[in-house]
């Protein structure tokens, strides 16, 4: 039985998109469907070397593309965390000197680092101003207590 070129190439494009269907990272799409325009060419009837180079430009051309558009899309939108001006309560300190306290926000309770100047008491509401990792920044007490 005779391995044609074309059905290799076949094969293999099919396989990398299928395993970029698991992980989603879009460059084993590019070289799937490089290797899917090699399957082509050599469909055709083209050299091996004009079928390698046909998936090796397509596969660059790709990558390339996809790298653009991620360097693009970083750019774009507000880089403010959508927590920034939410309330939160205040429960209790963790470790009142280095400022770190346990609020409860969406139900849940977080960590906190309190900004200077807050002096919260239990069951006040405050302002979320910053998240850094996953630790919010609070101050401002906002009028009131929880309900």
């Amino acid at each position: 039985m005779e391995l044609r070129p074309e059905l290799l190439w076949l094969v293999a494009g099919f396989a990398l998109v299928i395993v970029e269907l698991m992980t989603g990272t879009f460059y084993l799409l590019i070289f799937g469907v490089a290797t899917l325009l090699a399957a082509a060419v050599a469909w055709a009837g083209a050299s091996f070397q004009t079928q390698a180079i046909v998936a090796a430009t397509a596969a660059i051309v790709g990558s390339f593309v996809v790298r653009q558009r991620r360097l693009s899309l970083q750019g774009t939108g507000d880089s403010t965390p959508m927590d920034v001006g939410q309330s939160v309560v205040f429960e209790t300190w963790v470790d009142e000197a280095s400022r770190v306290a346990r609020v409860r926000y969406r139900g849940a309770p977080w960590e906190a680092e309190v900004t200077a100047g807050a002096s919260p008491a239990a069951g006040n509401m405050l302002t979320i101003s910053d998240v850094r990792g996953n630790r919010l920044v609070v101050g401002t007490v906002v009028g009131g207590r929880a309900p």
